[in-house]
């Protein structure tokens, strides 16, 4: 097994343990709804700490329910990933036809240096030195 195959290992295992522990040991269980989020956690310590204090605008939207909250959420982590997958994927595809045309100009010039030409098909075309 190698080096990275044993550190990728390790960090999945982090992974599903705090992933798993929290739940299994029942943290939470004290409240309510344990696992409700921060929005909810930072509400009740504003109200514990400073009970007459006044939020300074009120949210533009407010979801009928949580269940469409969580969606509308879902959905903007989802865009969010399409347009990071869209944007590697474009930086790959341009990094791999910029080494093929290279790999191209390379194989041409080779084949032109080859049949005796004066150089002048050795250069690329924008004009620039090899």
């Amino acid at each position: 097994m190698s080096r990275n195959a044993k550190i990728n290992g390790l960090l999945l295992l982090v992974v599903v343990a705090l992933a798993v522990l929290p739940l299994a040991l029942g943290l939470g269980d004290h409240k309510e709804q344990p696992f409700t989020g921060s929005d909810g956690e930072a509400e009740t310590a504003v109200s514990e700490l400073a009970p007459d204090y006044e939020p300074w605008f009120s949210p533009l939207y407010e979801p009928p329910s949580g269940e469409i909250e969580s969606a509308l959420f879902a959905l903007q982590a989802a865009l969010g990933a399409g347009v990071l997958a869209y944007y590697f994927g474009l930086r790959r595809g341009r990094r791999q036809g910029e080494a093929r045309a290279a790999a191209a100009r390379a194989e041409a010039d080779g084949a032109a240096g080859d049949e005796g030409d004066t150089g002048a098909a050795a250069r690329p075309v924008d004009g620039r030195d090899v």
